[in-house]
């Protein structure tokens, strides 16, 4: 069956078409969430490389009060217009790791949308003394998905038969300063801010 689905997906690579975002992200991303104010960075040249992205936002949100103890948090976008060897998304599951970050517990959550609630990753991590609390997911081709088999699979058909391979992950980091379910609400503001903002961007 795999065998079966890799040569579909051959094909598919072959005939899909490389959709551009109907805006650029840092267009559709808020500029304000949770009362924190967006600031844009930006990614080394040779890490856009690896990556592999037609199109990227790195963003960090913070207090516009500097005397406020308030967590910044930081939102990664990273858009693939099409997927090929040597061209998919990089799951978090193996970079963060790969940063020097260690995965305390691993779960998912359910953020509420107009669309009705979606699933994201929800994982604790931890770097030396540091913590933090990070949700992602995948969104694309009228999906948004968390579970990166379903994804995998889902990229195999529509590559076949909608010669479309195009999506977008999705990353929300809150440093943890010792109250994890203040950093989990936080979190799940920003998810649900960003969802629609992100689908507005992407291809029909």
């Amino acid at each position: 069956m795999l065998l079966a689905a890799g040569a579909v997906f051959t094909v598919g690579v072959d005939l899909q078409r490389a959709l551009p975002l109907r805006m650029p992200l840092a267009d559709a991303l808020p500029g304000v969430v949770a009362g924190r104010t967006g600031r844009d960075v930006r990614i080394g040249e040779e890490e856009v490389a690896v990556a592999g992205v037609t199109d990227y936002v790195m963003r960090y949100y913070e207090s516009p009060d500097s005397t406020v103890p308030d967590p910044a948090f930081s939102v990664y976008v990273g858009y693939y217009d099409s997927q090929a060897q040597g061209t998919t998304i990089h799951s978090p599951k193996n970079c963060l790791p790969g940063a020097g970050w260690e995965t305390l517990a691993s779960t998912h959550i359910d953020i509420p949308t107009a669309d009705g609630p979606v699933r994201v990753n929800r994982y604790l991590l931890q770097k030396g003394a540091a913590q933090a609390l990070v949700l992602y997911w995948y969104q694309g081709r009228g999906r948004v998905e968390h579970n990166e088999y379903v994804l995998k699979w889902d990229l195999l058909r529509d590559a076949a038969l909608r010669q479309r391979s195009d999506e977008a992950l999705v990353r929300v980091v809150v440093p943890l300063a010792g109250n994890e379910e203040a950093a989990l609400d936080l979190a799940r503001q920003a998810a649900q801010a960003l969802i629609p903002a992100v689908d507005a961007a992407l291809p029909e």
